[in-house]
């Protein structure tokens, strides 16, 4: 819970344009928020895992009192960092971390899917787990059905695969069928071929209908065909590395309208080392030559900031994410997109001309205590138009809302 009259301080140290914070939490010094969902009255916090936390529940019914009803421990040298849910079913990943995490022993990790029965929204029981071979589970989708849609490890691949699992026990979940990237499997005979230097595995899968929209890091973004979820089959693929920087995180189709988003993360300190990362909008109305027709504007600091560019701010600077569209609940309006860009906050975007997005609001909060500049991670935004956002590593739980035109 954070005082109004620290709200109204955060609000005052803020940038800030169409917003404006109206709740925090300090998420009992587990800062390290990674994906955030609300459900009904309560927002679950899956995090990072540099502390000890791997899931936060709070009460957020008024969500400028937010309330801390329950934490969960990470596994030990295990991060769970991605969390889904649909009804009473909630899921979460089981990864070896790819960070320094906190009291790290160095011994075996975790690697799969755990599921919980969220009958208590508040307590979540365990009632089945799905183990993989290696790394273990990165990205997750599930909202509903028999499939969940994740980004798994696989024995003999050398890179991550699309996983479709089987929920339709959640007590024994099984593997129902997968795709991978030509040439991560000793014997394909197909290959595909790489500039030095990229590296292509798939991050995140977002379905809808019988099609799979899957990012594959320097890869770009594949669409597949999952009529048959045993066996998922390829119709095209489009790429933008290089010139441009890859990192493929999602790609979320507005179906709607025959776009798709695609954005690539901010993955280094510089801007030097990352290259030029960008939100992409892709015209997939022929599905078999998706056509890239736009970038989202590039984040620019206000009049009086101290930096001329996020670049020179510290920290990394660029995409992470956007709001993803769920079916059951949540925002949706294929018009009016967030995204967090990491020391550029959060930035809010009409898509109404999808030829020429255009910014129409922000929030970037002040440095969290113990860093040099935010690192605004992910978000969830709710019927209400309310903001849900985490940071990467100490800033805990951001409530904003946003206050401007809605196309």
């Amino acid at each position: 819970m954070q005082t109004t009259t620290t709200i109204r301080d955060l609000n005052a140290q803020s940038e800030r344009w169409n917003t404006r914070l109206i709740g925090y939490h300090a998420l009992n010094g587990q800062g390290d928020g990674m994906q955030v969902l609300k459900v009904g009255p309560y927002v679950y916090v899956a995090h990072l895992g540099v502390h000890d936390m791997a899931l936060s529940i709070l009460d957020a019914t008024d969500p400028s009192d937010l309330r801390l009803v329950r934490q969960i421990p990470h596994a030990p040298n295990t991060h769970s960092h991605k969390v889904q849910i649909h009804e009473n079913l909630l899921i979460q990943n089981l990864e070896r971390p790819y960070f320094a995490q906190k009291g790290a022993s160095g011994g075996s990790h975790q690697a799969g899917i755990v599921v919980y029965d969220r009958s208590d929204p508040t307590d979540p029981r365990e009632i089945g787990r799905l183990a993989v071979e290696g790394v273990g589970v990165h990205r997750m989708w599930y909202t509903g059905g028999p499939y969940a849609h994740v980004a798994s490890s696989w024995p003999g691949y050398r890179e991550r695969l699309y996983l479709i699992v089987d929920l339709s026990d959640p007590t024994q979940p099984r593997p129902a069928g997968r795709w991978h990237i030509p040439g991560t499997h000793p014997d394909d005979a197909e290959r595909w071929e790489w500039e030095p230097g990229q590296h292509a595995y798939v991050h995140g899968i977002i379905p809808h209908g019988n099609r799979a929209y899957v990012s594959i890091v320097d890869g770009g973004v594949v669409i597949l065909d999952i009529s048959d979820v045993a066996q998922p089959r390829f119709i095209s693929r489009i790429n933008w590395m290089p010139p441009y920087g890859g990192y493929a995180h999602t790609a979320m189709p507005l179906p709607e309208r025959g776009l798709l988003l695609a954005v690539c993360e901010s993955v280094k300190e510089s801007c030097e080392e990352d290259g030029d990362k960008r939100i992409w909008v892709i015209d997939i109305r022929h599905e078999r030559q998706p056509v890239t027709i736009s970038t989202f504007p590039r984040p620019a600091p206000p009049a009086g900031a101290p930096w001329a560019d996020y670049c020179d701010r510290p920290g990394r600077f660029g995409p992470h994410n956007v709001h993803e569209h769920r079916p059951h609940f949540g925002y949706r309006n294929d018009r009016l997109i967030f995204s967090t860009w990491y020391n550029a906050g959060l930035r809010i975007t009409d898509l109404s001309d999808p030829f020429r997005p255009t910014e129409v609001g922000y929030f970037v909060p002040p440095p969290p205590p113990g860093q040099a500049a935010p690192q605004i991670n992910d978000l969830f935004v709710d019927e209400q138009r309310h903001i849900y956002l985490t940071d990467r590593y100490h800033g805990g739980l951001y409530v904003v809302e946003y206050e401007g035109p809605e196309p």
